[in-house]
């Protein structure tokens, strides 16, 4: 007994210090050189300016909910009175600040979200190795790297959602006032992700398609498939209930509570200091305008060289070049750029809002592997249910949908990721690679439970492959790094980068 304590131990230090090295990692690449261009990268044109805006009580029209804004206006507040970060300085934003000010609050946001997609992870199947897998790939991600090192708003999107439905599936573990706050936090959570862009509500859309699904499920099931659960395990690896479908004990107040009620509130709430500084046009007025300002915009190349359209987010056949400079040691020194490297003839700086292709392009196929491994299961479990309906009643076993914690994990993936790409094809506007990002969590997650399952398989040959995709995605996490950090290459390092002529 002591020594199974002991093992037990062991393996929790293990598993923190794995968190914590993925943290640490996260931490110091998104706080690594954060003012080495001295302006306004990409939207920070207007997210910088219009928190700044706030700041010095100066009127303006936001397209966006104004939450984002508002957490960057604290960053800008704070970092204006902190003793470092002020190699550099611009009036880009409408005050002196460096780049530091407005950037640093991103930073250190987007650090913790591998840690809140471990913990979802862990919350859907409590298995370490996978909750590690998961953080460790969203971790080397490019697109969540370059997001979090500027004054933009996406990580917030992604990270009040992702907390949103952690919180959700974490309440229905807990009773008395402990699941009540918890309920609190998640309406808070989607809401305040519904305040940093519309889209954020993709979230609280997947909540919703997957809590009716688990009383879908539920109501076929006679009302059994919370108590009597199939004992079918299809790994020893694997519980046999899952928070998705407990999602069910939710009563009528709680979920109007969660995902409704406090949405709502905290959407609304965040609004009024905007209204306080801009009081025309009102709250309604202003819904209106931002959906109308989001019509008039067309989409294509005319509009924006870097519109793409939304089936091709998971291949990622269409980046966005965030910063682009050339320079040369013969010209005059670039305010704008770091030193550049001694002997440079021709430098590059380039900032790619580039995913890692290895993990996109494998985090597609795991979800494709997902909605087979769902087909087949349905399709099964269909077929066994007309068998069973022709025998006798002595004769017939209930046979439940989905029987095990890993199917409706996957079930929970697969509508997720549908929930957070498929309302964009009503979309006529120009949109971009970032607005995959909320899917992207998903795609990782499935990969994280592909490569997980493969590293504990008794095939060499399975556990061989969980090792090489990973190994393979943090190589080109490495490899792509210095489109990430915008550090100085030459034309041909520019050039292996850009496997893709539309990548350019």
């Amino acid at each position: 007994m002591k020594i199974k304590k002991k093992q037990f131990n062991q393996s929790n230090v293990i598993f923190y210090l794995g968190m914590f090295a993925v943290f640490l990692l996260s931490l110091t690449l998104r706080f690594w050189q954060l003012e080495r261009f001295n302006t306004l990268v990409f939207d920070e044109v207007y997210y910088a300016k219009f928190a700044n805006d706030y700041l010095t009580r100066t009127p303006f029209f936001n397209a966006h909910p104004p939450l984002s804004q508002y957490i960057i206006a604290i960053g800008i507040a704070i970092g204006t009175h902190l003793p470092f970060g002020k190699t550099a300085v611009n009036s880009m934003a409408g005050s002196l600040l460096s780049p530091w000010d407005y950037r640093w609050l991103n930073a250190l946001t987007g650090s913790f979200i591998p840690l809140v997609v471990g913990a979802l992870a862990y919350q859907l199947v409590p298995r370490r190795t996978f909750a590690f897998i998961a953080a460790l790939f969203i971790a080397c991600d490019g697109l969540f790297l370059v997001e979090s090192r500027y004054a933009l708003n996406n990580i917030y999107l992604v990270l009040f959602g992702i907390l949103g439905q952690l919180f959700i599936f974490k309440s229905v573990e807990a009773e008395g006032k402990k699941r009540w706050l918890l309920l609190v936090l998640a309406g808070i959570g989607f809401g305040a992700s519904a305040a940093i862009k519309w889209n954020g509500l993709w979230f609280l859309f997947g909540t919703y398609l997957i809590l009716i699904c688990a009383w879908a499920v539920r109501f076929i099931q006679g009302n059994r498939g919370n108590e009597e659960q199939s004992r079918e395990v299809d790994s020893p690896l694997i519980p046999a209930e899952s928070p998705v479908q407990k999602l069910t004990q939710l009563n009528f107040i709680e979920v109007g509570l969660s995902l409704a009620v406090i949405p709502i509130l905290v959407y609304s709430i965040c609004w009024i200091p905007h209204l306080h500084l801009n009081p025309t046009p009102n709250f309604w007025q202003m819904q209106t305008e931002i959906l109308t300002y989001h019509e008039r915009i067309k989409s294509g190349p005319s509009v924006h060289p870097y519109c793409s359209t939304w089936y091709s987010w998971p291949l990622m056949l269409r980046p966005i070049v965030y910063f682009y400079k050339t320079a040369s040691n013969n010209a005059q020194p670039d305010p704008v750029l770091p030193p550049l490297p001694s002997g440079a003839t021709e430098t590059i700086f380039d900032v790619h809002a580039i995913g890692n292709p290895f993990l996109w392009w494998f985090s597609t196929l795991a979800l494709i592997l997902v909605a087979g491994v769902l087909i087949h299961r349905i399709v099964v479990w269909f077929q066994t249910r007309q068998v069973a309906s022709v025998d006798s009643l002595e004769q017939q076993q209930p046979i439940l949908f989905p029987p095990t914690a890993q199917m409706w994990m996957l079930l929970y993936l697969i509508v997720n990721w549908a929930a957070n790409l498929l309302p964009w094809m009503k979309v006529s506007r120009c949109v971009f690679l970032y607005h995959y990002m909320g899917c992207s969590v998903f795609g990782a997650l499935a990969l994280a439970w592909w490569v997980d399952r493969w590293l504990y398989s008794p095939q060499t040959r399975l556990r061989g492959m969980g090792v090489t995709i990973s190994f393979l995605i943090v190589g080109a996490f490495i490899f792509w790094m210095p489109i990430y950090l915008g550090l100085p290459l030459s034309q041909m390092e520019w050039k292996i980068r850009m496997w893709l002529p539309s990548w350019v």
